[in-house]
């Protein structure tokens, strides 16, 4: 059994790192084996009194000069490096808690960052946000990360093979495919927006079609809140399942997902999804790089989003 505790915290107040800790202290006490932070901890996904950084989606031509911020500066003073303290002192947590940590931030570049700690208090995975959103003011200025990574963790209760994906990455099935094709087993998911039942049902369709454990750990609040996780089992032997393994509620809170390694490993063993029949012969127009109407979109620059 492996246990990833969800960690729902406020935005506010700023002091991340305290909180931060104490979060982490709190879960391990829980008996949790991985403490999974929301979407770039380290500012609470805020940009100092900037617009808001939800920020709206343009088609060309339809930016306005005082809807479209350049938060550029702003984020290259937020940034911190993976060798920073803040990072540092959440390694030397890891290995006092004997525990890995999840642990996010806005990383030089600046990229939109998580670094999945082991308990020994080594960096086994750092992951950036390949799907940024481009449309918004505050994700437009990102670097996207390039890649989806994954890495076998060593917990108290064995190895596990894991990869993360971030927010809106979860929104394309590319991502989580891209990890189950790599060998994850759980994809741990730092989130930061509005979760309802279409993000949802989305989130358990990528557990579903990947026969892989997902866990989604979001800020609390109105709107917001409702970290989640499914363990990616759809059927036994006589029935289909509920996959859900745990939903929070809206208020902040830590979370426990109780994961059951062994009987997803038995079940992966015998399904008839993920990599077992696919034709990946007839997919070209998955890579196929030029965007198409209707969904052409521009970031506040009015370039197409990098692909």
């Amino acid at each position: 059994m492996l246990t990833v505790a969800l960690l729902q915290l406020a935005p506010e107040p700023t002091d991340y790192l305290t909180r931060g800790t104490k979060a982490c202290r709190q879960a391990a006490a829980m008996g949790a084996d991985i403490a999974l932070f929301p979407e770039m901890w380290n500012v609470g996904y805020k940009s100092n009194g900037t617009p808001d950084f939800w920020g709206h989606y343009r088609s060309p031509g339809q930016w306005g000069d005082d809807e479209a911020p350049d938060l550029a500066p702003v984020w290259a003073d937020l940034a911190i490096s993976v060798d920073s303290d803040f990072v540092r002192q959440f390694q030397a947590l890891a290995r006092e808690l004997d525990m890995a940590i999840a642990v996010t931030f806005l990383e030089d570049g600046p990229r939109n960052s998580v670094a999945l700690i082991d308990r020994h208090g080594e960096i086994v995975l750092k992951y950036s946000k390949v799907h940024t959103v481009a449309a918004s003011p505050h994700e437009s200025s990102l670097v996207p990360g390039d890649e989806f990574p994954v890495a076998t963790l060593d917990t108290r209760n064995g190895e596990v093979v894991v990869g993360a994906m971030i927010c809106y990455d979860r929104e394309f099935p590319e991502s989580a495919r891209a990890l189950m094709l790599a060998g994850a087993e759980l994809i741990l998911t730092p989130n930061a927006c509005d979760i309802e039942i279409n993000r949802l049902s989305q989130f358990r369709a990528r557990a579903f079609e990947n026969m892989v454990a997902v866990a989604m750990a979001n800020y609390a609040g109105p709107w917001m809140g409702h970290s989640v996780a499914y363990d990616g089992i759809a059927f036994t032997d006589d029935d289909s399942r509920d996959m859900l393994v745990v939903e929070a509620g809206e208020r902040e809170g830590i979370y426990p997902a109780v994961f059951d390694l062994d009987a997803l490993a038995e079940y992966r063993g015998q399904e008839i999804h993920g990599d077992s029949f696919r034709r990946p012969s007839a997919y070209g127009s998955l890579v196929y790089p030029a965007v198409r109407e209707p969904f052409v979109r521009v970031d506040r620059d009015g370039r197409l989003p990098r692909r």
